[in-house]
């Protein structure tokens, strides 16, 4: 009896133990900073002059309207407006991330209004990302009219004249939708952009530089994509992403080498 009693005892006093270790641990929450780049080998696509055919006197005020499909940095050969986004290291295509896997900060994210602005005959930013919830904002801030064209699977289609410095709201906040959803301008046929929708907090745009960062991710085996408006990184598979595993440093941040993505028309 002495003796079982010790080893409840003793169990008793390991349970404890660990239970206390582990609650000193730091949560696993990384942030993950990255480059996108162009292949070194690949000769960067030089920008043409879009055929400006309308209104004119506006939009050629600042000089010729450049190509702003591909946009790569001489100077680093960093690619903007590449999406990368996180997700569950599976290759089912509705994966979603567990409720432990979302950072206990979210929760007090609120619906943000996404601004999408069309200052000189092309719209800024080009690439968009949100998030489930939020609400597109269609702001005009030029002295021409402009038009907003938007036809979509799961979040409506939209055909609206947005007056010279006038701004639009979308009626309903944004629901789940996976593809890309592409707007455009039928006055000036040349405008266009995309829409990324997420319905979790890891994904991010690259800047001129190619650059990207992702807050606040768990730590753990995931998979991550580059989305560019002319493909994904790694073809049709590519979709499903790259294997990664996010380690917790002594910093909490992640830096991961470069990576190569040819974003020319395939």
């Amino acid at each position: 009896m002495r003796h079982a009693l010790s080893c409840a005892l003793g169990c008793a006093l390991v349970f404890a133990l660990t239970t206390a270790a582990r609650g000193d641990e730091k949560p696993k929450w990384v942030t993950i900073k990255g480059q996108v780049v162009f292949p070194a080998d690949t000769p960067i696509p030089k920008r043409a002059a879009l055929n400006v055919t309308q209104d004119k006197p506006h939009c050629l005020a600042k000089g010729a309207i450049l190509d702003e499909s591909i946009l790569v940095n001489p100077k680093n050969r960093g690619i903007k407006n590449v999406v990368v986004y996180l997700r569950p290291d599976n290759m089912a295509a509705g994966a979603a991330f567990a409720a432990n896997e979302i950072h206990p900060g979210d929760a007090k994210r609120k619906p943000a209004e996404v601004v999408i602005d069309q200052p000189c005959c092309q719209f800024v930013p080009r690439v968009t990302v949100a998030r489930v919830g939020d609400t597109i904002v269609v702001k005009n801030s030029a002295p021409v009219a402009h038009n907003f064209f938007w036809d979509s699977g799961n979040n409506g289609a939209h055909n609206v004249t947005v007056p010279k410095m006038e701004t639009w709201r979308m009626p309903a906040a944004l629901v789940k939708e996976n593809p890309p959803i592409q707007y455009k301008c039928t006055i000036h046929g040349w405008m266009t952009g995309y829409v990324r929708i997420f319905d979790h907090p890891y994904y991010a745009v690259t800047d001129e530089d190619g650059k990207f960062e992702i807050k606040n991710a768990p730590a753990g085996k995931f998979r991550i994509v580059y989305w560019h408006e002319n493909g994904v990184r790694g073809g049709a598979n590519g979709r499903f992403g790259d294997p990664v595993q996010i380690a917790a440093g002594a910093n909490d941040t992640m830096e991961m080498k470069p990576t190569d993505f040819d974003v020319s028309p395939k």
